[in-house]
């Protein structure tokens, strides 16, 4: 079985269409339609329904479908560990977060003490599914993995587990944001006798901040006053969505600060915001001389960054 006709499947499954997939797949749609055909012939049963429009799958399709998502993240798993085995050096430190705490709370935390300290830092920045993450630090593809956390996550349960070791760097805020109307006040609100439902900017099921939003959409507001119009995976693509104007959603504080103190974006509901801490994992068992260093200093710094942090965070707080 040919990898690539997995990702022609995958492809044809987010497209419904074989013209549409071909084109995302950047190949001709009678070689594309070969490929599928193909890979059907391989398994021996028909994946696709093509008397249907749009396409749909058949029942085992359907089964196809999820199996077909695990080998394509297992093989490229599989290609980046090697890669990171052959590139990896005993002093490098190798990170893993997400994109926004990239640009915030490592930029303001860890990167300084990296920089002081002359260390090499090796920062894995990708769309991993939450749980990917988790197994990453696991298997050892990185040394220290930097995530939000709220009593909501349980994706983080097999480290505790475990027994591996955290810090609570910073806290920040999860903050439902709405792009501004001329007059500042917010382009979408809730409101108990609208009629109209709010658009919602989500984060898709494999995002680490999916159920932190549902443990406060469900507290508070009622299912039928919000609509799901868009999915991401990380924050800076939900946070752009906002800006352009398509709905509101929820972003972390420390992401979208600037917007608010500009007066682009402005807190829709004070009483939807809930607390996130800033945490940072690691393997007790990982040995690394750098690693160790690191580890102490952000130990000793911590107790200095934490309440700082957290008063900055409070100032952008402003009522919509």
């Amino acid at each position: 079985m040919d990898i690539l006709w997995l990702k022609d499947f995958e492809a044809l499954v987010a497209c419904r269409n074989f013209s549409r997939a071909a084109e995302e797949r950047n190949v001709s749609q009678p070689a594309f339609s070969r490929r599928i055909r193909a890979l059907e012939n391989d398994i021996g049963v028909r994946l696709i329904n093509r008397e249907t429009l749009p396409l749909t799958l058949t029942p085992a399709g359907d089964v196809f479908l999820s199996q077909a998502r695990i080998m394509l993240r297992t093989y490229e798993e599989t290609i980046e560990r090697c890669q990171t085995i052959d590139a990896a050096k005993e002093n490098v430190i190798r990170f893993a977060a997400s994109q926004s705490l990239y640009m915030t709370h490592y930029k303001q935390l860890i990167a300084p003490l990296v920089m002081e300290g002359g260390m090499e830092t090796d920062l894995n920045s990708t769309s991993w599914a939450a749980d990917q993450f988790v197994s990453a630090l696991q298997q050892r593809y990185c040394d220290a993995f930097l995530t939000y956390w709220h009593p909501s996550m349980d994706y983080l349960g097999p480290l505790e587990v475990a027994s591996f070791e955290h810090m609570t760097l910073a806290h920040d805020q999860f903050v439902p944001v709405s792009r501004c109307k001329s007059g500042g006040e917010a382009e979408f609100t809730f409101s108990e006798t609208a009629k109209d439902a709010m658009p919602l900017l989500s984060y898709g099921a494999v995002s680490a901040l999916r159920s932190v939003q549902e443990f406060v959409v469900e507290q508070i507001v009622s299912p039928r006053k919000v609509f799901v119009v868009n999915q991401n995976a990380l924050a800076n693509s939900v946070k752009a969505m906002i800006l352009e104007g398509f709905g509101m959603g929820w972003l972390p504080l420390s992401l979208c600060q600037p917007e608010i103190d500009e007066g682009v974006l402005t807190i829709v509901d004070n009483r939807l915001v809930t607390d996130l801490e800033i945490r940072i994992y690691r393997d007790p068992k990982n040995s690394k001389a750098t690693l160790n260093d690191l580890w102490s200093q952000l130990s000793d710094f911590g107790h200095e960054v934490l309440p700082v942090a957290l008063k900055a965070a409070q100032r952008g707080v402003r009522p919509s």
